[in-house]
């Protein structure tokens, strides 16, 4: 994120359309432009103190002129990041470097070994704070430790107050630069937190709306359907279906997905809130033989088979898998899914969980039917009947992973595919250098 759209993440409207900044680094600007000034009129003063002390002072003179100058035309250069730039802070930790630098030209030696003050002076911290004000602790170590060495070259060596001073240049710098970055950090996530209160709190009139009209009409054609039968009682049924879809989108977000291959419009996870510096999932090509392997996110291919008797659990952020690979896994849910309602029936309910783990992705489809006998899927495959063999197990071993069935008598079935990370990428691989 750049500092701009920082500063206006930064922001919120208030009462009456005022605007309130944020921007917990602008004071640090604002004391930095005073420190320039002051410090400026410190240094002026030690050179008009030592006028007479100089063996130039009209050397001292002229770059005290010149600081001057620098100064009054960039007053406004540190009042905000936006203006203060790489190349002006480059330049002003030259001119501090050039005024160290100058010193023995204009001094003498004597007094330069007895710890006069450089010609700038304390006015070369404030070139080091704006580098570790608008780049971090990285930034001010490193022109801090610039500054060092031009002290070390204008004192021909180390000496003890040499030591000192720029210890805490550095230590100063390093400090301050590293504050900034935690408050830069502590201001995003605050702008964060205030854009999920408005959401939260817009998703919570639009619920109320929402279930004062449209909700409570869908619930009563279903109760009224289901009691007229007939065709009256399938279009109940569908007015189930949507005020249950309805009902989950508004009581945990208002986020959509990309569509899917048959053009209808799947709903991405309503509780993750998206950032507004988070890339949108990518979606997923069209058409069932996809021929494309770019990343596509697999909720958006799953998310269709949930209704009113499939539900449909994923995380909060994409599942991203080779477009082909995911296509297969999806194909391979659909056929678990047509088990369900060939074998367990109409009536029964189902689940899908969809699981991203650190090195696979796994999905569980469930059920509350009957359950299938110990040794059911071999008989089946032995008499000819290849539905879970091909369609299923097949799909998920020429991904590389696997198909596994827990069910009992009485109790559900629970069909487990898992497909790992690595055999998808060779998957990905393998059709690549087929094409």
């Amino acid at each position: 994120m750049t500092e701009r759209s920082r500063e206006r993440s930064g922001r919120e409207r208030a009462g009456g359309g005022r605007v309130v900044r944020m921007s917990v680094e602008q004071p640090l600007w604002q004391a930095l432009t005073a420190y320039r000034v002051l410090t400026l009129l410190y240094a002026l003063g030690l050179c008009v103190y030592s006028f007479d002390d100089y063996d130039h002072p009209i050397g001292a003179v002229v770059y005290m002129a010149v600081l001057t100058l620098w100064t009054a035309l960039t007053f406004r250069m540190v009042a905000s990041a936006e203006r203060c730039t790489r190349r002006f802070l480059v330049g002003d930790l030259g001119i501090a470097v050039t005024g160290i630098l100058l010193t023995p030209l204009v001094d003498s030696h004597d007094r330069i070994a007895e710890g006069t003050p450089t010609l700038p002076s304390i006015w070369t911290m404030g070139a080091v704070l704006g580098f570790a004000i608008k780049g971090g602790w990285r930034w001010g170590a490193s022109a801090s430790t610039v500054v060092c060495a031009a002290n070390v070259i204008e004192r021909g060596g180390f000496a003890q107050d040499t030591v000192h001073m720029l210890s805490l240049v550095w230590v100063a710098s390093v400090g301050i630069g590293y504050v900034v970055e935690v408050a830069r950090a502590s201001e995003r996530t605050l702008a964060r937190a205030l854009r999920i209160e408005a959401a939260t709190r817009e998703r919570e009139r639009l619920a109320r709306d929402i279930h004062d009209s449209v909700l409570q009409v869908l619930a009563m054609v279903q109760r009224r359907g289901a009691a007229i039968g007939g065709e009256a009682a399938e279009l109940g049924r569908m007015a189930g279906e949507q005020e249950i879809a309805l009902r989950t989108l508004v009581s945990t977000g208002l986020v959509t997905r990309p569509r899917t291959g048959d053009g209808t419009e799947a709903v991405a996870d309503p509780g993750a809130l998206p950032d507004a510096d988070d890339p949108p999932a990518p979606p997923c090509p069209p058409g069932p033989g996809r021929s494309d392997d770019g990343p596509c996110d697999l909720r958006a291919l799953l998310a269709p088979h949930a209704g009113s008797r499939v539900t449909f659990s994923e995380p909060g952020a994409p599942v991203l898998l080779p477009a082909g690979v995911a296509g297969e896994l999806a194909a391979a849910v659909g056929a678990s899914l047509d088990n369900v309602r060939v074998h367990a029936g109409e009536d029964a309910h189902a689940w899908i969980l969809l699981e991203d783990e650190p090195d696979a992705v796994m999905v569980t489809v469930r059920d509350d039917g009957p359950g299938i006998p110990e040794g059911r899927l071999a008989d089946a495959e032995a008499e000819g009947r290849l539905g879970v063999a091909l369609s299923i197990r097949g799909r998920l071993r020429d991904l590389g992973g696997t198909a596994e069935w827990i069910s009992a008598p009485g109790q559900g079935t629970e069909v487990e595919l898992t497909v790992p990370k690595a055999s998808a990428k060779k998957a990905k691989q393998k059709g690549e250098a087929a094409r």
